[in-house]
């Protein structure tokens, strides 16, 4: 079974783009990598979330500019922490090579509470 990671259904979430089995939006996991969370942060955060599933969302962004046009840097990269390196080796090849829309360009800045 293929699982499709984001979803569009207009009777679901008033058709905003939506992670798989969950109620979390991609624009919330924008908002969220905007603000400072890690993918860590965000997994220990909503535990219903998938490594693949937050790649899946930033990749959407990527392919939805218009939409989402507000979380990207002038460079083409979304705002916020990405994967590591590290994390991203766990990934589907066609998601790690996305640098600065699934892998940070940098490394992340550890969140104050967060590990």
């Amino acid at each position: 079974m293929t699982i499709k990671w984001v979803k569009v259904d207009p009777l679901v979430m008033n058709g905003e783009p939506f992670c798989f089995a969950t109620r979390l939006t991609v624009r919330n996991i924008l908002e969220m990598r905007s603000n400072g969370l890690t993918p860590a942060a965000m997994l220990a955060q909503s535990p219903e979330l998938r490594h693949v599933g937050i790649a899946e969302a930033f990749r959407y962004a990527a392919e939805h500019p218009e939409r989402y046009a507000s979380f990207f840097e002038p460079d083409g990269s979304l705002r916020g922490p990405g994967f590591t390196a590290e994390e991203a080796a766990a990934l589907p090849e066609d998601l790690r090579t996305l640098a600065g829309v699934v892998v940070s360009r940098g490394e992340p800045e550890p969140i104050a509470g967060y590990r």
